[in-house]
């Protein structure tokens, strides 16, 4: 976090790209092709959004510490729009004096004229979806580029210069061994990322992939073999000078994500564009998902809003303490208790200390998070403080 944070109220601000070259089947994202679509209609009408918020009285209030461009493939668009995009909110919106700005890119969308112009605009967080290394994997899930097109796409970005470089990679794909999933996390160090972003596949039903499970035709590894995978992740990452700050992620000293903290502490945050969330002043906003009537709307001087949640103070309380044990140091008690007038143990009680009994959760100098036990079944753990 920077040092002009201490006196500014956190936000972060995340712009919604839903366009792709094509959906992958195992994605639920608001997503689509950009086949058909209006590119040019869409980022007019993001910046419409952004003008709008602000003069909103929140947004007077905060200073942005992130801006993350995220999709959808943002980089399906031309660099000068995206950095168009980039420059127009950085004038528009009040941020910290140096603001994280990441940009998702999946490698076949990817050339050195694009990111160097993207770099010049003030991106200096660029997060490749890779997803594996290897081609007969890649295919299996659908994605659009091959292992070459992934590794020129990280030449490209460490030749542009930008300081700081995500890569995501997924395991427990369709007939991936437990040696291919160590080949590509060996792949990924030799690259030397700041950041790793490591997720087991998730099959949702409303996918491709779904249907497939449904019919009996996903030929998904054992979940021993799954386990074996997970398994395999830390020690490797820790010898090679990462440390993992919360379930899915690793990153090198000083390199853990602004944008993702800021989600994980359930502070505040704007999203703009067609499906972007926002959070703020005790209320959760959707936004409409179909990037045409997001512009229809836009263009006719209206709300792109679809619903606004009021969070009562109590699901506050417990989505702040779910969301901060994703982190391994987990959420400080204090600080909980100066938030929300709660802690855990007096809002929980007989199940909190069953967790604890179970070797699940513990508390550690005013620090309450999941134990090495709990972190490889994080999701089953705290699906009983929902």
């Amino acid at each position: 976090m920077h040092a002009d944070l201490l006196t500014s109220v956190v936000a972060g601000l995340y712009i919604h790209i839903p366009f792709c070259v094509s959906k992958c089947p195992y994605c639920s994202f608001a997503s689509r092709p950009l086949a058909g679509q209006d590119p040019t209609g869409y980022l007019a009408a993001i910046l419409a959004q952004a003008r709008a918020m602000a003069n909103h009285p929140w947004t007077r209030k905060v200073r942005f510490a992130s801006l993350y461009v995220g999709g959808g493939t943002p980089t399906v668009y031309p660099g000068a729009d995206l950095a168009r995009l980039i420059e127009s909110c950085l004038e528009l919106l009040p941020f910290t004096a140096a603001p994280e700005i990441s940009v998702e890119a999946n490698p076949n969308t990817v050339t050195l004229e694009k990111l160097q112009t993207l770099r010049r605009a003030g991106v200096n967080r660029l997060s490749i979806g890779v997803q594996s290394f290897s081609d007969r994997l890649l295919t299996a899930i659908g994605r659009a580029h091959t292992a070459k097109e992934a590794h020129a796409a990280l030449d490209l970005a460490r030749a542009t210069g930008f300081p700081n470089l995500n890569l995501d990679l997924i395991y427990g794909l369709p007939g991936q061994t437990l040696a291919d999933w160590q080949t590509s996390l060996a792949t990924a160090m030799a690259i030397g990322p700041e950041h790793l972003s490591l997720y087991e596949l998730m099959v949702e039903s409303d996918t491709p992939f779904g249907d497939l499970q449904r019919a009996g035709k996903l030929a998904l590894p054992a979940e021993d073999e799954t386990v074996a995978m997970a398994e395999a992740i830390c020690a490797p990452l820790m010898a090679g000078g990462y440390a993992r700050y919360e379930i899915s992620n690793y990153s090198r000293p000083g390199y853990q994500c602004t944008q993702n903290l800021i989600y994980w502490h359930n502070d505040s945050y704007l999203g703009l564009g067609a499906g972007a969330v926002s959070s703020f002043s005790g209320l959760r906003i959707k936004t409409v998902e179909d990037p045409a009537l997001f512009i229809k709307l836009l263009q006719a001087g209206g709300t792109p809003f679809l619903e606004a949640e009021g969070l009562p103070l109590e699901a506050s309380f417990r989505e702040t303490v779910i969301m901060g044990l994703r982190l391994v140091k987990g959420v400080a008690v204090r600080d909980l208790e100066q938030r929300f007038g709660l802690t855990p143990r007096a809002y929980y009680g007989a199940v909190l200390r069953k967790l604890e009994d179970q070797g699940l959760i513990e508390e550690v100098a005013g620090q309450l998070r999941l134990t090495r036990k709990g972190l490889p079944i994080a999701n089953q753990a705290l699906a009983r403080l929902v």
